[in-house]
């Protein structure tokens, strides 16, 4: 059975409805008769997606704000500092559902990842806070008791905020440019997402510099045991380890980055793009089982229309070559394994033939010039006859017949069904339909068009893929200069990027080697790890900065500093970034579970670079900067 909804019904609220009560009485008729049903279609497949998409919004929002909770308090032992954090971004939430709302978008496969996002973003930025106010607190302590302790708390509250106020600002940045250059992009639903995800991670910041230090002001200050984070013994046998690397085997740390660039890279030349419209659902789903089911016997549910515009007013039906290269030019799509039969026009001439001829099977088929005048009784059609005489009235066609045609007789139009073969496969397959039509309809008397949601699914995927790319450059380009103003040195910028550039290609290089397609989900990776893993780069290197005057200027000493006053923060958020994101490894969608673990091991790649790599080359450049 073949259903065609309303347009107005399948762009309003009302295709749920449709589509629900339609279900409901297929599932009271399975039940009565026992009767499997098969179902399937683009409305049916949207609504059900759309769905399962607002269910996941939910799962993945609590057990973000579950998951960090548990970490939190393992890492402070306070309740007090769980709660401070959560509240920071849970308010973080709901700014980034109201500016959804505000803005009048819908909740999509991308904007549905933003609020767990704001919560595996959000909080890093208050450990980050709550570790500097810790490590001053414990130098306020052991000051005197002349100094009373709000004064001390006051102090430390003080230093928490001059210290990563500037470094806090910077790292939100490079995240909300991550995102936000999504918005530069064709793609509507690329620049949602960008537009929502870039505004709430900046709000996420004034959020935190706000809220942080105002409620630490009126708790009590925290107690030995909420600091004994800070003495981690195994984190920093680990860290004395990365120390003694960085110094003692830089040209073994270089070797073996470059064995992995290049394998990585060589991978990166596997790498296909291809992307199907059910993809990101499991192959053991019933979504994608009827949809198979349609494609092995029906050659499939995907809509492909295709216009043929003669230029002349009544060409289709007064000029009988026409019918016949149309009849022609379906046969040809009839021939191809991957369309089903197409509806078109020559269908209902054929239909009627088979009527005026009382039903009798071996009559459908194409009919002559002939036949023509005999069957305008059934058509309603306005016909020539061979002598140039006219019969039938000027009547248009019967509803059915008329949907393929336009009201001047100019345009005729085919409907076809087609399986999803995948953006790889379809532009060969359209490739050929167009070099038939123009064979059959040469593009001086004729216009082919071709159209469908399959037509918008390869130039949407199109689209999305190369304002992907070109995003990943612009954010690149401004990471770069922030960096760039932020630390005013090209030595510096040159080492900062490049422990971010090789977690992006030994990700690409996965991905080849894994044989996981480029489309839009598994692109969006990149852009979305650059802006989070960089963070990492900047704590590092302003804490750097800052200890550099203190150890005048020598760039070992400061180096093996900054590794033991940085690392177990960065160490505790990368944690917190990766739990965050494997998260998403148990979504029923391919390209959400693909994001999931692609970005975390992204985010564990940057981590081990910026912990070695990055003070091996800053140890290295300081040197051939002395030389010279």
């Amino acid at each position: 059975m073949g259903l065609t909804m309303d347009p107005e019904i399948i762009n309003s609220k009302k295709r749920d409805l449709t589509i629900n009560q339609v279900t409901a009485q297929i599932a009271d008729f399975e039940k009565a008769t026992n009767v499997e049903v098969k179902l399937s279609g683009l409305p049916y497949i949207r609504t059900i997606l759309a769905t399962r998409i607002a269910n996941e919004m939910r799962y993945f929002l609590t057990a973000s704000i579950l998951l960090s909770a548990i970490i939190l308090l393992l890492f402070f032992r306070s309740v007090s500092s769980m709660l401070l954090s959560l509240g920071v971004v849970i308010i973080g939430v709901l700014f980034s559902l109201g500016t959804i709302h505000i803005l009048g978008y819908k909740i999509t496969l991308l904007t549905a990842l933003i609020p767990p996002l704001i919560v595996v973003i959000g909080i890093p930025n208050c450990i980050y806070f709550l570790n500097k106010y810790h490590t001053s607190w414990r130098k306020q302590a052991r000051v005197g008791n002349e100094v009373p302790v709000q004064q001390k708390k006051r102090n430390a509250i003080v230093d928490m905020v001059s210290r990563m106020g500037i470094v806090t600002l910077f790292c939100n940045l490079a995240a909300a440019i991550g995102f936000a250059v999504f918005a530069l992009t064709k793609s509507a639903i690329l620049k949602e997402f960008g537009a929502v995800a870039g505004i709430n991670i900046m709000l996420l910041f004034f959020i935190s510099l706000v809220l942080i230090p105002i409620v630490l002001y009126f708790l009590p200050p925290p107690k030995e045991k909420h600091t004994k984070y800070l003495n981690n013994q195994r984190l920093n046998r680990w860290l004395d380890r990365l120390e003694k690397w960085s110094l003692a085997h830089r040209k073994l740390i270089y070797i073996v980055t470059v064995i992995l660039v290049v394998i990585a890279a060589a991978g990166t030349f596997r790498l296909q793009s291809n992307a199907y419209m059910v993809d990101d659902v499991p192959k053991t789903d019933k979504i994608y089982t009827d949809l198979k089911f349609f494609e092995k016997n029906f050659k499939g549910v995907m809509p492909l229309e295709i216009v043929i515009d003669t230029k002349k007013k009544f060409g289709v039906t007064r000029n009988f070559k026409n019918l016949v290269k149309i009849d022609s030019f379906t046969q040809y799509l009839s021939s191809r394994p991957e369309i089903a039969r197409p509806l078109s026009l020559v269908e209902g001439l054929k239909f009627a033939k088979q009527a005026f001829y009382e039903g009798d099977s071996s009559n459908y088929s194409m009919p002559s010039e002939f036949d023509l005048p005999g069957l305008a009784q059934y058509l309603n059609m306005k016909t020539s006859s061979p002598d140039g005489s006219s019969s039938g009235s000027d009547d248009s066609f019967t509803k059915l017949v008329s949907r393929f045609m336009d009201s001047a007789k100019q345009e005729a139009r085919l409907s076809v069904n087609m399986a999803d073969v995948g953006t790889h496969a379809l532009p060969g397959l359209l490739s050929g339909i167009e070099k038939r039509a123009n064979e059959l309809f040469p593009k001086d008397q004729y216009n082919v068009s071709l159209t469908g949601s399959s037509i918008a699914f390869l130039e949407g995927g199109r689209f999305i893929i190369n304002g992907l790319k070109e995003s990943i450059f612009w954010a690149f380009l401004l990471i770069a200069l922030c960096m760039l103003y932020l630390f005013k040195s090209m030595r510096i910028l040159l080492c900062s990027l490049i422990p971010n550039i090789i977690p992006l290609v030994i990700t690409a290089g996965i991905m080849g080697w894994a044989g996981v397609p480029l489309k839009p989900s598994t692109v969006l990776i990149f852009s979305v790890a650059l802006g989070i893993a960089i963070d990492i780069t900047i704590r590092f290197l302003v804490n750097y900065k800052q200890e550099l005057t203190h150890h005048d200027n020598d760039v070992q000493s400061t180096v093996i500093q900054t590794i033991h006053s940085t690392g177990i923060s960065i160490i505790y958020t990368s944690m917190v970034l990766i739990a965050g994101f494997v998260i998403f490894c148990f979504s029923g969608f391919g390209g959400t579970e693909a994001l999931g673990w692609l970005t975390s091991i992204t985010l564990i790649t940057a981590t081990v670079t910026n912990l070695i790599l990055l003070p091996a080359l800053l140890i290295s450049f300081s040197k051939k900067k002395d030389k010279k």
